[in-house]
């Protein structure tokens, strides 16, 4: 399943070929994908335009003139495709069979631009294993909606501080890698980031949450280590263009590689990556997920 960096990495790719246009065409050929798709989505859609389209943690989120929030997450397999450029490939390959291509936004053409910018655009939306979705809400009901309002400060926010963290965490006796996994504590953060923070900050995954907080239920030193370790690891996948491990092309054709940067992910009985550090990587499971780290330098 994408994380923040690939849906942020999607994001981008779509954002010029479809904020400032109407949706010129809308087309579901479907009437659901996981859950059923929004009442009437295209004719409620058409001639309307997308004012701005924005990412709380994994979900991608349209603001539609008239007041309307178009909420999209990928699933397992979803992606979307911009005149046949795709701006996201995740960790499973899923092939690209029309036959999944379950809806199609054609956008107007861009009003002030010139040249190949200004051209309409066709987005389709492909999911063969149709876990993702397509959910619209009033604007006024956006805050509260289920998907939405217990989600947790963003992690590249200004919510994510230390004492965030040590107010979270104090008393907590669940594992930090848990406690990071939980959407509720910091929105977005996946398994592969939250292995890759804790390495960077020295941390073992295993170790209780509540070691975050102290007495006065102050950030400790491990709190202070974590903010900065989880905004650098996102903020360098971000740039390297997502995590995936097959080949993952931005909307421009690039490719992303940021995993050939992974120091711990998927690297168990390597040797630690860390300077100095004559450990091994380990792979333990979490809650059902492959969780690495190194035993000798996070502690």
């Amino acid at each position: 399943m994408p994380e923040l960096p690939e849906v942020e990495t999607v994001r981008r790719g779509l954002e010029p070929a479809m904020v400032g246009r109407a949706f010129a065409r809308v087309e579901a050929r479907r009437p659901d994908l996981r859950f059923p798709l929004p009442e009437r989505m295209a004719e409620r859609l058409q001639g309307r335009i997308l004012e701005h389209l924005g990412r709380r943690s994994k979900y991608l989120i349209g603001r539609v003139s008239g007041g309307d929030v178009l909420i999209m997450h990928l699933g397992m397999s979803g992606r979307f495709t911009i005149g046949g450029v795709q701006p996201g490939q995740f960790v499973h390959e899923t092939g690209s069979d029309p036959k999944h291509d379950h809806v199609v936004f054609e956008m107007s053409k861009a009003k002030g631009l010139r040249g190949t910018a200004a051209e309409a655009r066709r987005i389709v939306y492909n999911d063969p294993r149709r876990f993702g979705f397509m959910v619209m809400v009033p604007e006024g009901e956006f805050e509260a909606h289920a998907l939405i309002r217990d989600l947790g400060p963003e992690p590249l926010g200004n919510g994510l501080t230390a004492q965030y963290l040590a107010e979270r965490a104090a008393g907590r006796k669940v594992d930090l890698k848990a406690f990071l996994m939980d959407q509720k504590t910091v929105a977005g953060l996946g398994n592969i980031y939250v292995a890759e923070a804790l390495f960077r900050a020295g941390l073992s995954p295993n170790r209780a949450a509540s070691s975050l907080a102290d007495r006065r239920g102050l950030p400790t030193a491990r709190a202070e280590r974590l903010v900065p370790a989880i905004r650098q690891v996102l903020g360098d996948a971000i740039a390297a263009g997502g995590s995936t491990l097959r080949d993952y092309r931005s909307a421009e054709g690039a490719l992303g590689y940021f995993q050939h940067q992974f120091l711990v992910y998927g690297r168990a009985g390597e040797p630690c990556a860390g300077p100095g550090c004559r450990g091994i990587v380990r792979r333990s499971i979490h809650a059902g997920r492959s969780t690495f780290h190194c035993p000798a330098c996070q502690r």
